[in-house]
């Protein structure tokens, strides 16, 4: 399956998702028309003909081959999925009814051994009988009722021991909150998981580091959610642990951290006062962290989105700047995950551009800085002017010589000496505790050996 674009990413992504949400995915890409609507039908056949939905898998096949006939197979598999999901129904319906009854919820603690041991004593509940919520929880996944699934498997979290298990069962129900678009739901999820993955500890860190990349591509997901998605994004995307495991295993996820730091910008600019102030100082951090990745994985991997920034923080470069802006409106409008942030993302870029631009220039040719920015004359000199209504540069226009002359008051030398030196004696107060605390712990040592 191709999307005719040498930077199409699905073949990469689509290892790390699970099977329903590839088929998520696929549904995504026939709103959008981004691929043949042919290779689309025979492709979410392929992905659904093992699965239970049988009356879903027969109707793309009739779809396929243009026929009405049943097939024999199909109807057998769907006899086989009603008997067991019979059999789950019955097998499970005690323990369903007793967690179901609202005073057993208020009882039920967030220690599950007493939950257990609650249950056993006042509802002859056995331990043995809990794990067929979780085979229910997965077997209902499986048949695309992603509701009951996500009712099962929270039930059986609350009472289970098997901490693999567990997190199996997190994994599940961030799945069904995905597909059932419930996404406050499934930020709890996604927090979840990554406490469950950073806390436990894994025999080979390998395992570690691919539940990790996992939930990296799992949480792509959220770019369906606009700004709240974004902003959740950004925070886990540039943790230290999550950034080593793109640079390790997933540098395509890059397009995607970028994407997300610069478009959060929009969310920002909401804020007012002292907290507006605080989140542009973090945007601000948050883009130097970018930078500096994108500067150390260029090697393994760029696309026009990282190069654009490459262009603008690393070589100061506007016209080549200028050049990847242009490729990258068509990247992110042809990727499943960022073409509803495609918008978002080139009006922040844009604002990275006119406001480096005009941070290394005395005097601007608005002309020149509209074609920078890709738009017409008349677009940028509008878009000069909100620029710096919004960000309250000290800067005026000159409509007659069509020029923006920007105000930059020279900082004194003192000015100079006192950032540079800001942090040092913090610094140097770090340097000499750890001298003393090394000295100390070496003393210690020859005390020992000498008693």
């Amino acid at each position: 399956m191709a999307a005719g674009n040498s930077f199409d990413l699905v073949p990469r992504i689509l290892p790390y998702l699970d099977r329903l949400l590839i088929f998520a995915l696929l549904e995504h890409a026939s709103e959008q028309k981004l691929y043949s609507e042919d290779v689309l039908l025979q492709a979410k056949f392929d992905l659904m003909k093992d699965t239970n939905m049988a009356d879903y898998v027969t109707t793309l096949h009739k779809k396929i081959s243009g026929s009405d006939a049943e097939v024999s197979e199909y109807v057998e598999r769907r006899e086989k999925v009603l008997e067991k999901l019979a059999a789950f129904e019955k097998e499970s319906a005690e323990l369903l009814q007793v967690l179901r009854n609202p005073d057993v919820v208020a009882a039920l603690r967030p220690d599950r051994a007493q939950n257990i041991a609650y249950l056993k004593e006042n509802h002859n509940i056995s331990p043995d009988s809990i794990e067929v919520l979780y085979h229910y929880g997965q077997f209902q996944y499986n048949c695309g009722n992603y509701s009951e699934a996500a009712d099962l498997l929270f039930h059986y979290r609350t009472l289970a021991s098997d901490a693999d298990l567990v997190m199996s069962a997190t994994w599940g129900k961030l799945a069904c909150e995905i597909m059932t678009l419930q996404w406050d739901n499934a930020a709890e999820e996604l927090l979840k998981l990554r406490e469950q993955i950073d806390a436990k500890t894994f025999s080979d860190p390998l395992v570690q580091l691919n539940h990790r990349a996992w939930l990296l591509h799992w949480a792509l997901f959220f770019f369906f959610n606009a700004d709240a998605g974004r902003e959740k994004l950004t925070e886990l995307f540039l943790t230290p642990a999550y950034i080593n495991a793109i640079q390790t295993a997933t540098p395509w996820i890059l397009r995607y951290v970028t994407v997300a730091v610069l478009a959060s910008r929009a969310a920002r600019k909401t804020t007012g006062g002292a907290s507006r102030a605080a989140s542009y100082a973090t945007y601000q951090k948050q883009i130097r962290e970018l930078v500096r990745v994108i500067r150390q994985e260029r090697y393994e991997y760029s696309d026009p989105v990282t190069e654009f920034v490459y262009a603008l923080y690393v070589d100061f470069d506007f016209e080549e700047a200028q050049a990847k802006l242009s490729e990258s409106a068509d990247v992110v409008r042809s990727d499943l995950f960022l073409v509803a942030s495609a918008d978002v993302f080139l009006e922040s870029a844009r604002h990275l551009v006119s406001e480096l631009y005009c941070q290394i220039h005395q005097r601007i040719d608005i002309k020149d800085l509209s074609a920078r920015l890709n738009l017409s004359d008349e677009e940028g000199e509008k878009w000069i002017v909100n620029l710096i209504r919004d960000t309250r540069v000290d800067a005026k226009i000159d409509f007659s010589e069509g020029t923006v002359i920007m105000n930059h008051p020279p900082q004194s030398v003192y000015q100079q000496v006192i950032e540079r030196t800001k942090g040092l004696s913090f610094r140097t107060s770090q340097v000499l505790a750890h001298m003393l605390t090394a000295r100390n712990a070496t003393a210690a040592v020859v005390g020992e050996s000498e008693a």
